[in-house]
């Protein structure tokens, strides 16, 4: 899909020992190798800051470490059975959906033409592919502003004008620039891409929502999501899936084990490097619907409003997952604890075997 993917650092495989958590968790301790007292540290910032400090609210924490549960914290009123949103970690789903219809033969980043109000004479927009939509280099005029209503298409789609119908909204914008040329982050383009799958799947909202549940979710022990439909059926793929903080890791473990589970390929061969592959025009912070590190790293990781993250470390073998209540403004600040968080962790070359 990218020759660039040949420089990744390769995807770890499940332990031999550690069963795939379909139905529970194996649960251990850090190991010796781990800085635990800056754990404990690290844990104690994020949930003893009130919300007007330096990260926000975490509601959720859950650490990952060689395919075994091993630091997990609550806020108040919140535990394992709590289902929270992921706002826009959602887009990374959205990539998972698209993977297994490309597993299954039924869809084609690289075809043109998939949008059909788009297929018109001297429409330009019906050049754009898949690829381009995954990337966020489709071109479209659409702004992603989460403060100023009166400039965010954003905001109007989910909550006003577009809200009935969220595809529909994006696929009214015109083109900024030529596809490929610019990097621009849109919800609206997500929405695109779901309304997309909801016709290759075909059957409405039923249908989709088996498909999302049969071929995704309960195969890898996903027990609590819910998502939203708009009116006209689409799976609000840019925002809107609700789950608990223990299978947003069963997500994360799915592309940390190379899009395969207990045996089964579930996305095809490639997939997540794909996810994983830097957009050359994002400023290389983006890949396919994920987000990339800037600090040299082989960390990528799903991304929500709010200081949603799924944060995946090869080198670790390593999952994150930190749900909260995040300004704009501290949202950096929580990237850069989790940052921490991971580093207090030893790599793979360095872990007790066993």
């Amino acid at each position: 899909m990218d020759t660039m993917t040949s420089r990744l650092f390769p995807l770890p495989p499940q332990p031999r020992e550690i069963a795939f958590p379909t139905e529970r968790w194996p649960e251990a301790q850090p190991d010796a190798a781990t800085n635990r007292d800056q754990v404990e540290k690290i844990c104690a910032e994020l949930f003893e800051h009130p919300a007007s400090d330096t990260t926000g609210e975490t509601h959720a924490l859950v650490v990952i470490h060689r395919g075994q549960l091993v630091v997990e914290r609550y806020a108040r009123e919140t535990d394992a059975s709590s289902t929270l949103i992921s706002w826009s970690m959602a887009k990374s789903i959205t990539h998972a959906l698209v993977g297994i219809l490309v597993r299954e033969g039924r869809l084609d980043i690289h075809q043109p033409g998939l949008v059909p109000r788009w297929n018109q004479p001297g429409d330009a927009r019906a050049a754009l592919t898949l690829d381009h939509m995954l990337r966020m280099v489709d071109g479209l005029d659409f702004v992603e502003d989460y403060v100023d209503s009166r400039q965010s298409d954003v905001i109007e789609m989910l909550f006003g004008s577009g809200k009935d119908d969220v595809a529909g909204y994006t696929e009214a914008r015109p083109l900024k620039c030529p596809p490929g040329t610019r990097w621009n982050y849109s919800s609206g383009t997500s929405n695109v891409v779901t309304a997309i799958l909801g016709r290759t799947v075909g059957g409405g909202e039923t249908a989709m929502l088996e498909f999302m549940h049969e071929e995704l979710f309960d195969r890898i022990g996903m027990r609590s999501p819910t998502v939203r439909f708009d009116a006209a059926g689409t799976f609000i793929g840019s925002s809107f899936v609700f789950a608990t903080a223990r299978d947003f890791a069963r997500f994360g473990l799915l592309y940390l084990r190379d899009g395969c589970w207990d045996g089964d390929r579930i996305l095809p061969e490639g997939w997540v490097d794909y996810a994983r592959t830097a957009t050359k025009v994002s400023g290389r912070e983006y890949g396919a619907h994920w987000w990339l590190s800037l600090d040299g790293s082989a960390v990528f990781h799903c991304s929500g409003y709010r200081g949603q993250f799924i944060a995946l470390d090869p080198e670790r073998d390593l999952i994150v997952v930190r749900l909260g209540g995040s300004t704009s403004d501290q949202r950096g600040a929580v990237y850069l604890q989790l940052r921490d968080l991971i580093q207090c962790f030893p790599k793979r070359d360095t872990a007790p075997a066993g």
